[in-house]
Order: structure tokens, then sequence, then C-alpha cells
């Protein structure tokens, strides 16, 4: 597993493909508008950051939920929501639902290793969704929805791999199958469009698909 894993490609499950390289779309030059600020906490949403800060990224379902698990967390100075892991450059929403583009829907996360370490937001992201389901999470069915882990660092890699390990053996006692997460090295993120940047703090009652597995990670 771990092999797969080092190349990037993950186990998958039966719930969609990704497609070839030269049958994804084409995308387009222009990227898509950010917002100014936050919404939440109205730090800038675009680079450069502050000095000291880290990035990441997580992709684990639907993105609105996912976003908001994170910006809720001290020391995580910014999130933003986008597309990583595909073909397609600059995609949109519409674009990336088709299946076509390669990209999942994933939450790109700076934050302050000073007051959150990195090893509480890879338990936080295996604690929150369920990482063994391949090409979907819950209901949401579609390659959009593939977990996997952005990494910025040799460093970051070392700890992704080692939680993984270290999560799918308690996984497997607990009788779930094998962990389809996906490691990205250094992917390239594109933002999402503006309305989905902070959606469930804009639409408190809006739709969140957030679930994990019920089984604690102890890193």
């Amino acid at each position: 597993m771990l092999e797969n894993l080092l190349t990037g490609v993950g186990l998958m499950k039966p719930g969609g493909a990704l497609p070839d390289k030269a049958k994804s779309l084409p995308g387009r030059e222009e990227k898509m508008p950010v917002p100014e600020k936050h919404y939440v906490n109205r730090h800038p949403m675009a680079p450069p950051f502050p000095e000291g800060m880290e990035t990441t990224l997580f992709a684990m379902g639907c993105f609105w939920g996912a976003e908001r698990r994170f910006w809720q967390q001290n020391g995580v100075y910014l999130t933003a929501v986008g597309y990583a892991g595909g073909f397609t450059p600059n995609p949109t929403y519409n674009e990336v639902c088709t299946g076509l583009t390669g990209h999942t829907e994933a939450v790109l996360l700076v934050f302050d290793p000073a007051s959150i370490n990195y090893g509480e937001l890879l338990r936080l992201f295996w604690e929150s969704h369920d990482p063994t389901q391949g090409m979907r999470q819950g209901n949401d069915r579609g390659t959009q929805y593939r977990s996997a882990i952005g990494v910025f660092s040799a460093r970051q890699k070392v700890l992704a791999l080692a939680s993984m390990q270290a999560y799918e053996e308690r996984l497997t006692l607990a009788g779930f199958g094998t962990i389809t997460t996906e490691i990205l090295e250094n992917p390239e993120f594109f933002y999402a469009e503006g309305y989905h940047q902070q959606y469930l703090a804009k639409n408190p009652s809006g739709y969140c698909g957030l679930g994990g597995t019920g089984i604690a990670c102890s890193l």
C-alpha cells in the first residue's frame, strides 16, 4: 500500500474512475476571481501570507463542511476551498462535477505551527471522514469526493504517511477496509468560485455531509 501512496495513486474502490489526462477537459488560462477577505476571520484570501505560516491541503468529501471544521481551530490562519489533484487548469465547479477534470474538492489551510501542530491537523482530517470509501464520501459519489492529503514539505509527507499507517491499523481492527487516501506532493490548488468560500458561514443551514468512522486517531 505505501508504495502506491508514495506515487500519489492510492487504492480506489468502485464509484467512478479518474479520466486520462488526454481526455480531461481543457480548462482555461484565466484564474478564478478570489474574494479579497475570508468571510469569517477577514484575513486576506490570497498570498503572500504572514512569515512563519505553513500550508497544507486536505480533501475529505464536500468541501463546505470540511472547510468549517478547520477554520474553527485555533492557530489556523486561513482556509479556502478549491480543486486539486487533477489535470484541468482553472476548472469550474460544474466541470469538476463531471468527473472529467481529475480534481477532488479540497481545503487549503494556512496555519501557525507555533499554535497548532501538523499532527493535530492530521488527526482532525482522519477523524472527520471515512478514508476507506474511494470515490465517494457518504452519499456524495464521484471522483471529486475522494480523500487526499496535499503535502508541501518532506516533513509533512513523512508525518502524513506515518499517520495513515497508524490509523489504518486501528481501522482494520474495527472492521474497516483499506485506506484509499491519496498523497499529493506540492499539488496545484485552484480556488473555487467565491460563493463556495466559507459557504456554511454564509448559509448556516446549508448541507454538510461531513462524518467520520467513530474511530479515534492516536498519533
